[in-house]
């Protein structure tokens, strides 16, 4: 993948700054709370790429040039821009069934 962009680097230290706290009970306890609420912030992050790859359609981009920026298949960008998510999981709503 290309250089990280600096909101990734960012995210990357702040996690590898929990692993570095000395105090093992406010590791663990500020790692809970990271966790609790990773749920959301996986769906925001999700939603975010989803409008971000679609705006890159409707800007005129071929499906092939997205996933060349995304480093991924260009099946995937389609995938992604719909909303769908790999075929490894499930969706919640499909597992719950």
């Amino acid at each position: 993948m290309d250089e990280q962009v600096e909101e990734v680097r960012q995210l990357l230290e702040a996690i590898e700054r929990l692993a570095q706290m000395k105090d093992d009970e406010a590791c663990a306890k500020a790692v809970t709370q990271v966790l609790d609420t990773w749920p959301d912030h996986h769906a925001r992050l999700r939603e975010l790429r989803q409008e971000r790859v679609q705006r890159m359609k409707d800007s005129g981009m071929t499906w092939a040039q997205i996933g060349d920026a995304l480093g991924v298949h260009y099946t995937r960008a389609q995938q992604i821009a719909k909303g769908m998510r790999g075929s490894k999981r499930p969706k919640k709503d499909d597992v719950e069934a």
